[in-house]
């Protein structure tokens, strides 16, 4: 409840910049080509055009791979370009309106960082032995190679010890230097591994001298609102939306749907969830979706219920991809884009025109950023519900959907004028008809 006041007017644009740019898949001491993260700055604009008021970067930190095994937190990534190149896209990020959101890998790093190899250098006994939880072997010494707890089995990644206090300052010292270089936030890779205790005690020394800076964790099961409180953060990610919004319009069962908006509804009252429809670690919606005529109806919940939105760079596009649980199997969802918007091809073009529009519907009502919803109408095939603003009753707006071959006629009351898609409104009668395979928004 707590968030900064900025967020509540924020509609993040995603990008993986490494898949962005065309990177090498490695690091190498020469990339190809230089100065990459300026390759973002000519797409600034599309954002702004498409409705967005905050760019979410992934990682630009130095790292060995895909940018989730860092090796050097205060430097840029060579493949991505320099510590003055994040300055120039982040001050015209700025320049633009567009807040900047950071990825922050604090769970665990790649082999490389500096003081997991000091600890092999240097054997039991280093500086930085405290910083991960380690298991020597008998006589170990200088050069040798402990057994260590890695993240989820990927024996590149080693995992931080969390209980170490040389770990929190460490951290906090990346978060401060950046904010202080212009970030606006951090998104928390893996906050679900880290205890909550950390996080708690890390935000708050950041918040100490970045009061306005922004704080969402990655979540994927649990309680959410439990984490986000436990933890200090703002916000965590809304995975269990997500997953019903694509279910339930591919087993033409909006039931599910319904009972996650409830339980989003109760999110609300403690946070704003960061909700999405896509990001670079799932499977494009476009791909999920069995029936690719209904990518509409995601993105209109999407972008009508309560919470900070995100669009995956793409999915504006009607981009696929699919991610598969294999080396490799995320380049599908994370590819290279063109230099420049005027090179997209024109087969997006219906995609970008539904997100445009509505985002234009949400950035004319930021209330419902912490907007409630109620159900007025439900079967398998036809849903309609209202979002209202929970500080003045006066304030909403009916959202409803149809799934069916057929038209369908839903009973709602309150609804008024159609602010997008398609629907005929009987406003005295109470009743709003709907084409097939259609949706709409209601004043």
């Amino acid at each position: 409840m707590n968030e900064p006041g900025w967020v509540q007017h924020v509609i993040w644009w995603q990008v993986y910049p490494l898949g962005f740019t065309g990177a090498e898949k490695t690091a190498t001491p020469a990339p190809a080509t230089a100065h990459r993260l300026l390759a973002l700055v000519p797409w600034l604009d599309y954002a702004v055009g498409l409705g967005a008021s905050g760019l979410a970067l992934g990682p630009v930190f130095a790292s060995e791979t895909h940018g989730y095994d860092t090796t050097d937190y205060f430097r840029i990534d060579p493949r991505l370009g320099t510590l003055e190149d994040f300055d120039t896209l982040v001050a015209e990020a700025h320049r633009r309106g567009l807040r900047v959101l950071l990825d922050g890998v604090f769970n665990h790093t790649g082999r490389s960082f500096g003081p997991f190899q000091d600890v092999i250098a240097h054997g039991p006994g280093a500086a930085t032995e405290s910083w991960f939880s380690l298991d020597w072997p008998e006589g170990a010494g200088a050069g040798a190679e402990p057994a260590y707890r890695d993240f989820e089995g990927h024996h590149h990644l080693v995992a931080l010890d969390h209980d170490e206090p040389a770990v929190a300052d460490f951290v906090v010292d990346v978060m401060q230097y950046w904010l202080g270089r212009g970030a606006d936030g951090w998104r928390l890779d893996a906050a679900y591994a880290v205890p909550s205790s950390f996080w708690a005690a890390v935000t708050a020394r950041v918040r100490a001298s970045y009061p306005e800076a922004y704080f969402v964790g990655e979540y994927i099961h649990g309680d959410y609102a439990a984490e986000v409180r436990a933890g200090g953060l703002d916000s965590a990610t809304q995975y269990e939306l997500w997953k019903a919004v694509w279910s339930s319009l591919n087993d033409a069962n909006l039931f599910e749907l319904a009972a996650a908006l409830q339980r989003h509804t109760t999110l609300l009252g403690s946070f704003a969830p960061l909700t999405f429809i896509g990001n670079h670690d799932v499977t494009r919606i476009a791909s999920r979706l069995t029936d690719p005529a209904l990518l509409a109806h995601a993105v209109v919940v999407l972008l009508t219920v309560g919470g900070t939105p995100s669009i995956y760079y793409g999915d504006e596009q009607g981009y696929r991809g699919i991610k598969e649980d294999r080396a490799g199997g995320d380049d599908d969802v994370r590819p290279l884009f063109p230099a420049g918007p005027e090179e997209l091809s024109g087969v997006g073009r219906p995609a970008y025109e539904v997100h445009q529009e509505l985002i234009g519907v949400r950035r004319r009502h930021p209330w419902l950023h912490r907007a409630t919803a109620e159900v007025l109408h439900l079967s398998n095939e036809a849903l309609a519900y209202r979002v209202s603003d929970p500080t003045d009753g006066g304030r909403m707006l009916v959202v409803a959907l149809n799934l069916a071959h057929e038209p369908r006629t839903l009973p709602v009351t309150g609804a008024g004028s159609v602010l997008a898609g398609q629907a005929t409104v009987d406003v005295a009668a109470g009743r709003l008809q709907l084409p097939a395979r259609s949706w709409a928004v209601l004043g």
